[in-house]
């Protein structure tokens, strides 16, 4: 868990892809972080892909960095723990601008039965589970 960690935050964005009805959904993401033995994003109640995870938890995240790449297909479980909130709103203090714990808005979700793959061309894939 802390490699996928550490890939994704000196990565620095990744992309997320949700399901939405039929048509597959990807944007990129900046937040990721331990909290309570687990890995956590983040993200508003208000935006579309709230709504396509709370209806598929199904998600797949991809990055991308010197020559090397990562993969996660897990699920994601919504925390409504306002403690897990501020844990990435600690984590990322520029979100403060735009979220706060108890603004009814913000959300976290910890990645559940992942598996990540880092490949690359020049070696075989490396997976992981956690």
């Amino acid at each position: 868990m802390q490699r996928v960690e550490k890939f994704l935050k000196e990565a620095g964005t990744y992309y997320l892809a949700t399901v939405d009805g039929d048509q597959p959904r990807v944007r990129p993401f900046g937040t990721i972080n331990e909290f309570d033995g687990k890995l956590y994003i983040q993200t508003g109640k208000s935006k579309d892909v709230s709504r396509q995870i709370h209806a598929n938890p199904k998600v797949e995240i991809c990055a991308f960095m010197n020559g090397e790449w990562l993969r996660v297909a897990c699920e994601l479980v919504e925390d409504d723990r306002r403690e897990a909130r501020q844990s990435m709103l600690d984590a990322y203090p520029s979100l403060q601008n735009m979220y706060s714990a108890d603004d009814g808005n913000t959300e976290v979700f910890y990645l559940k039965n992942a598996t990540a793959t880092f490949s690359a061309f020049t070696h075989a894939p490396e997976v992981e589970k956690f």
